[in-house]
C-alpha cells in the first residue's frame, strides 16, 4: 500500500487543527467540529461514518484483513467557556469559549491516525475512531456508551492521548493503575436567621459558621485519611445572602474532592456530614450536604500499559518514553471507557514553556500532531498485528 509523506500529513495537520482552533465549541454543542470530522473520515475511505453518537459523537470504523479484534482510539472535541488572551492569527472567533485544554490537538491528531492507517494499512482487524463530545462536563463518554456504544461499535480495548505542559514535545509518559483521580462536587448550605450588621446577637447569621466550616473541611485530608492515600478537597466558592450592612442567613459552599479509590471517595462524604453537622450545630443552625461523583478514578491495565510503551518506543524512541512519577489529581471521563474494556490513557508533550491547561493563554504546540498520529497508528498495528 502507499505510505504517505509524513511532512506533508504534519502541514495538512496543522491546518486542521488551527481551524479547529479557531472555531471551538463546548459540550454537546460540537455540531461544525463533528461535521468537520465527520468529512475527514469519509474523505480518508473509511468502511463506517456514524454521526451523532450520545449527542454529538461521531464513530469511524476501519477494517482490514480477516481478523476479529477489534481496537478503539479516542479523542475528546469539546473547548471551554474561557475568553482566549493571545494575537494568534487562528484565536478563537467564538466570544468566551476556546480550546484551552488542547481538544483541538487530540481530535487532529486522531483524524491523522485514521489517515495514516486508512492510506497505509498495516493491521488485521478493526479499528473504531471515536471523537467524543462533553469530555470537559464528564458527560460525553456516559452518552455514547448510554447511546449503545458498545453493542453498535464492539470493541476490545481502547487508547487515548492527552497533551501535557511542562513536558517536552516528543516526550511520552503514561503509568499501570492509578493514572487520574476521580472528581467529587459538593455543596453545603447552612441556614439560619440573617439581621442587621449592627445587631448581630438579634438574628443567627451564616457567615461565621461558614468561615468555621471551610477551615474545617481542610483536616479531612491531614487528620481523618490515611496518608497512605491521595485526595485534595478544595473548597471553591463561598456564597451568602448578605450585603454590605446585612448579616446572611443562608450560605453555601461549593467545591470539589479528589481521590483514587472509591473507598477515600465515600470516607470524604461521610467525614464532610460529619463536619458540617458539628459546625451547625456548635452555630445553632441547620446544613444540608450534597454530594455528587461526577468522574471516575482513570486506571490504567497493565498489559495494555506496556503495549502502550512498546508502541510509543516506536514513534518517540527508547529515551523519549518513561514512567510517570505519579498520578495526576485532574479527571477525564477516558475512564468510563475503561470501566468497559481495558485500556492505556498516556501524556504526550506540549513544551516545558507550555501555558497551562485551562489557561486563556494556552496553545496546543503543533510540533507534537504527528507524534499523537503515529503513536495512534502504532499501537492499533501493534495490538492488531497480521498472524
Amino acid at each position: 500500500m502507499p505510505e504517505l509523506d509524513l511532512d506533508a500529513l504534519q502541514s495538512e495537520m496543522t491546518s486542521w487543527r488551527r481551524h479547529l482552533h479557531a472555531h471551538p465549541e463546548f459540550g454537546f454543542e460540537e455540531v461544525g467540529t463533528a461535521s468537520f470530522v465527520a468529512a475527514k473520515l469519509r474523505e480518508f475511505g473509511l468502511d463506517e461514518v456514524v454521526e451523532g453518537v450520545g449527542g454529538s459523537g461521531v464513530v469511524g470504523t476501519l477494517k482490514r484483513g480477516s481478523g476479529n479484534r477489534a481496537i478503539a482510539l479516542r479523542a475528546d472535541m469539546d473547548a471551554l467557556r474561557i475568553t482566549e488572551q493571545g494575537e494568534r492569527p487562528y484565536r478563537s472567533q467564538t466570544p468566551g469559549v476556546m480550546h484551552a485544554c488542547g481538544h483541538d490537538g487530540h481530535t487532529t491528531m486522531l483524524l491523522g491516525a485514521a489517515k495514516l492507517l486508512a492510506t497505509e494499512g498495516g493491521f488485521d482487524g478493526t479499528v473504531r475512531f471515536l471523537f467524543q463530545p462533553a469530555e470537559e462536563w464528564g458527560k460525553g463518554a456516559l452518552a455514547m456508551l448510554a447511546d449503545g456504544l458498545m453493542e453498535r461499535f464492539p470493541f476490545d480495548e481502547i487508547h487515548g492521548l492527552h497533551n501535557m505542559p511542562g513536558l517536552a514535545v516528543g516526550q511520552f509518559q503514561t503509568r499501570v493503575g492509578p493514572f487520574m483521580s476521580a472528581e467529587d462536587n459538593f455543596e453545603i448550605v447552612l441556614k439560619g436567621v440573617g439581621g442587621h450588621a449592627a445587631r448581630p446577637h438579634s438574628g443567627n447569621e451564616v457567615l461565621v459558621a461558614a468561615c468555621a466550616l471551610v477551615t474545617s473541611l481542610q483536616t479531612i485530608v491531614s487528620r481523618r485519611l490515611s496518608p497512605a492515600d491521595i485526595a485534595v478537597v478544595s473548597v471553591t466558592e463561598l456564597l451568602t445572602d448578605g450585603t454590605r450592612n446585612v448579616l446572611p442567613g443562608t450560605a453555601r459552599i461549593l467545591g470539589d474532592a479528589r481521590s483514587f479509590r472509591p473507598e477515600v471517595s465515600a470516607e470524604i462524604e461521610r467525614q464532610m456530614g460529619i463536619i458540617a453537622q458539628g459546625t451547625a450545630q456548635s452555630y445553632n443552625l441547620s446544613a444540608e450536604l450534597h454530594y455528587t461523583r461526577e468522574f471516575v478514578p482513570l486506571v490504567n491495565d497493565e498489559t495494555m500499559v506496556q503495549e502502550a510503551f512498546a508502541a510509543a518506543r516506536t514513534v518517540f524512541g527508547d529515551g523519549n518514553v518513561s514512567i510517570a512519577r505519579e498520578p495526576m489529581t485532574g479527571s477525564e471521563d477516558f475512564a468510563r471507557f475503561l470501566d468497559q474494556v481495558p485500556g492505556c490513557f498516556a501524556y504526550v508533550g506540549n513544551g516545558e514553556d507550555s501555558a497551562p491547561l485551562h489557561n486563556p493563554r494556552y496553545d496546543f504546540d503543533d510540533r507534537g500532531l504527528i507524534h499523537g498520529a503515529r503513536y495512534h497508528a502504532a499501537i492499533a498495528r501493534r495490538r492488531l498485528a497480521p498472524g
